[in-house]
């Protein structure tokens, strides 16, 4: 593990090698798979002392968000075998989502070395078309996110209602991680999740009423997946 941050270091404390930069790997370390775990800001001065290692054999595999694959070969040299990844937070508790996309001259068996890499951390998929995670960067990548901003304004609704703040905190978790979690096992799909809770003229059927409207969380999230896959595309260059 290359790790310039030394308090981020004691995560591998016991547990991998690990040096502070590039230049401590030992000369004709040849390595099966290199790892880009950077924010995409820093690629232009992280991925440049890395090009000795992208050679004949060794896949780059990238989770930075917006760097294309081109821009990436470039500041390796050009001819590294590259591919890009967008998994997403709950990778962390092994319950994440990753979609990749393999670019030029990426085998048959790198192409399977990463997917059992991303596969430790829950379910992979790829796609054809490079373009297509800039929606999946702005959908699966920053979800989670969104997911939790539920589980907050839930706990300030149930706040403005008059539930004491432990009850309103342990409410608004519990039912958004029990919800994913009902929706994980359940073969049915959301729409239809969504309609067992919903009694015909009930207290569900009366909120549903109001978040639904066309101007609410329908276009609301469309807006927010349209910026966010813009942003994507601008990060890409």
């Amino acid at each position: 593990v290359v790790e310039p941050h030394a308090p981020a270091l004691a995560a591998f404390a016991g547990r991998v090698r690990h040096v502070a930069g590039p230049d401590a790997i030992p000369q004709g370390f040849a390595p099966a798979a290199v790892i880009l775990a950077t924010k995409p800001q820093e690629a232009p001065a992280a991925l440049p002392p890395l090009a000795r290692f992208a050679g004949p054999g060794t896949v780059v595999l990238s989770i930075m968000a917006g760097r294309s694959v081109a821009g990436m070969r470039a500041l390796l040299g050009g001819a590294a075998a590259v591919v890009r990844a967008m998994p997403n937070t709950p990778a962390a508790v092994r319950q994440g989502f990753t979609v990749a996309f393999a670019g030029p001259g990426v085998t048959a068996a790198q192409r399977a070395l990463c997917g059992r890499l991303l596969g430790a951390v829950g379910e992979s998929a790829w796609v054809e078309e490079e373009g297509h995670l800039d929606a999946v960067t702005a959908g699966s990548g920053g979800g989670a996110a969104y997911v939790f901003l539920l589980a907050e304004v839930l706990e300030q609704a149930a706040l403005a209602e008059g539930l004491p703040p432990e009850l309103a905190r342990r409410m608004a978790r519990a039912t958004v991680a029990g919800s994913g979690a009902l929706l994980a096992a359940s073969a049915e799909d959301a729409a239809q999740l969504r309609r067992n809770v919903t009694s015909p003229k009930g207290t569900t059927e009366r909120a549903l009423a109001v978040l639904m409207r066309e101007e609410a969380w329908p276009a609301l999230m469309r807006e927010a997946i349209a910026a966010a896959t813009a942003r994507s595309r601008e990060l890409a260059g």
